[in-house]
């Protein structure tokens, strides 16, 4: 666990005691009231005008640590509860996209309390599923979670004066020039060819060089790939190498952790054997059996729902609901090392599977694999607000009643904002998919939701290219994942690694380019070039900086002054992640105001 600060400072004689019911109340109106609406509106906005959207948890941390401010270092823990509740609403205020995709397959509209209801279901078994793979993902592999770690910097820098002191003008000056350059990024001409990303850049200076350079090396694998996927069909001439990258990309994954989860399974059952039941039962999980009976329990509601309210086919739905296992696992992992959530491309997977398995009818797929979109988001939130929580010391059962909590108001925030915009701006209801290129909204974008109906779509046609795609990242993820535990887990190659200059040079090239981490690489296959390269100068302007700074300013100064995970690397980077989300939110509210002032 890491260091904490000091927990000394007396709170506000006027704030509500810690842990009373006011406070509680105090906690779950700003997050879920006034926060999370406000992120939702965000969120929807940047997936109908753009086809994605930023995380709200930073931003919420940021002003949820105003309000906990009188109660000294202490308010670190409610901030966080008041970002994990914020970050809720918004991420399902962001699936607003389902509603707009049932519109453009011609879907009748079902009843209100329907959508809120299957929504809600499905955001409860997100979380439950997000839960229970906390302490691996966090407790256990310990992964850097870029925008998790950026909040808990955040919360421990504004909530202890001590700490504050010592960290406001990385943290300050990483913030301004993060929401700078994310204006700059969407208005400025030469940064908009850039296609400069400062919450990309900040999340490689988080992750290091390693990781970062392996994205890059994803990406440019996939480039120079591009004429042979052409050749053999998997693209068509003209198109982005990143269509086809992501089924690979999403297999490398797969494949990757199925080798680690295999490994630490056998890890934990040879631990079970030896251990006494007393000692067993000391250290298994808080709580751990009752979320396992939650997830259960709305798995089967989301079925219920789907086969009652939609006429689902059992098997179909059964199946999406097993997938959420799958890639609450995957896509969590690629959270925390890269902090990119594939939620697009876990539905299209789905979807894939599912016509494999029979599917034809593009309304079942719709309603089936949205089980995936939203469950899979919710599960991923909630590790990367665990992470945070880990850091800081936060009571775990807390924090997933608080995310419980965002989802019941986020489910009513995803129906209400799909109504809203799509009342007040026709043309999102037009399904693009079918418009000719001169009829397609240069405004409303709607990138997600075109991917989303593009596949379902093709139901009727499914392409043997999706499947041999998906295999070969398997192949490639296992075998890498393979050879990695042989090599550079070899204690012969550890002592060389360690051994001097060259040995170290060797081990970096080897760790980050000829054979990078599936995890990371697969970063390259789900974005474009552009992205890939600011993740991976991200990670070398921290490397460099920190070598720099460790040569001028002598070993162990910097851990004397801040805790071991608050460097001047993480703290700006962080920073920019925060500035970057405070443009995503002015743009969008600037954006939403001007059309409907128009």
């Amino acid at each position: 666990m890491p260091i904490l600060p000091t927990d000394a400072v007396p709170r506000a004689s006027w704030l509500p005691a810690a842990g009373s019911w006011r406070y509680h109340a105090l906690l779950g109106a700003a997050g879920m009231l006034v926060l999370g609406p406000l992120g939702g509106i965000a969120a929807a906005y940047m997936n109908f005008s753009l086809g994605f959207f930023v995380g709200g948890q930073v931003l919420a941390g940021i002003l949820g640590s105003v309000v906990t401010a009188g109660y000294g270092a202490p308010g670190r823990h409610g901030a966080n509860y008041i970002q994990t509740a914020a970050a809720s609403v918004a991420g399902m205020g962001g699936m607003a996209v389902v509603l707009q995709a049932m519109t453009w397959l011609g879907m009748s509209p079902p009843p209100l309390w329907q959508l809120v209801l299957y929504m809600l279901c499905i955001g409860m078994y997100g979380v439950g599923i997000g839960m229970l793979y906390t302490p691996l993902l966090v407790d256990r592999m310990q992964l850097k979670f870029p925008s998790g770690l950026a909040v808990a910097n955040i919360l421990r820098a504004l909530t202890d004066p001590a700490l504050l002191r010592r960290s406001l003008a990385r943290l300050g000056g990483g913030m301004a020039l993060g929401l700078a350059s994310g204006l700059g990024a969407a208005r400025v001409p030469w940064l908009v060819a850039l296609e400069l990303s400062p919450a990309t850049f900040g999340a490689g200076m988080i992750v290091g060089a390693r990781i970062g350079i392996a994205a890059l090396v994803g990406g440019l694998a996939g480039w120079a790939l591009t004429p042979w996927f052409v050749s053999v069909g998997w693209l068509a001439p003209g198109e982005p190498y990143r269509k086809a990258t992501f089924l690979v990309a999403l297999g490398m994954i797969m494949g990757a952790a199925a080798l680690d989860v295999a490994l630490l399974l056998a890890q934990a059952w040879r631990r079970w054997r030896t251990r006494a039941p007393r000692e067993a039962q000391a250290r298994r999980g808080p709580g751990m059996a009752w979320v396992a009976a939650w997830a259960l329990l709305w798995g089967a509601a989301t079925v219920a729902a789907g086969v009652a309210w939609f006429g689902q086919p059992l098997g179909f739905q059964l199946m999406a609901v097993l997938l959420v296992l799958v890639f609450a696992l995957v896509n969590g992992i690629s959270v925390g090392m890269v902090d990119q959530n594939p939620i697009s491309s876990a539905f299209v997977l789905t979807v894939i599977l599912m016509a494999a398995a029979g599917l034809r009818a593009p309304h079942v797929g719709l309603i089936a694999a949205t089980v995936l979109l939203v469950a899979t988001a919710e599960a991923s939130d909630m590790q990367q607000d665990r992470s945070t929580g880990w850091r800081l010391g936060s009571d775990r059962m807390v924090q997933f009643g608080y995310q419980v909590a965002g989802i019941v108001v986020g489910a009513l925030v995803a129906v209400a904002m799909a109504r809203l915009f799509m009342q007040a701006y026709p043309v999102l209801a037009l399904d693009q998919t079918r418009l000719p290129a001169d009829q397609q909204p240069a405004r409303w974008a709607s990138a997600m939701t075109y991917k989303i109906v593009g596949v379902l779509h093709g139901l009727a046609q499914p392409r043997a290219a999706q499947h041999a795609a998906v295999a070969l990242g398997l192949a490639l993820g296992l075998a890498t994942a393979v050879l990695r535990k042989v090599i550079l887990g070899s204690p012969a190659w550890q002592r060389f690694a360690q051994s001097g200059r060259r040995g170290r040079v060797v081990d970096f090239l080897l760790d980050a380019v000829l054979l990078p981490t599936p995890y990371a690489s697969s970063f390259g296959g789900f974005v474009n070039l552009a992205a890939a390269g600011w993740m991976a100068a991200g990670g070398v302007a921290a490397s460099v900086g920190g070598a720099m700074a460790g040569r001028k300013a002598g070993p162990g100064r910097e851990r004397q002054a801040l805790p071991a995970d608050m460097s001047t690397a993480s703290l700006l980077g962080g920073g920019l992640i925060a500035g970057d989300a405070l443009a995503a939110l002015a743009l969008g509210l600037a954006g939403l105001l001007a059309v409907t002032w128009s």
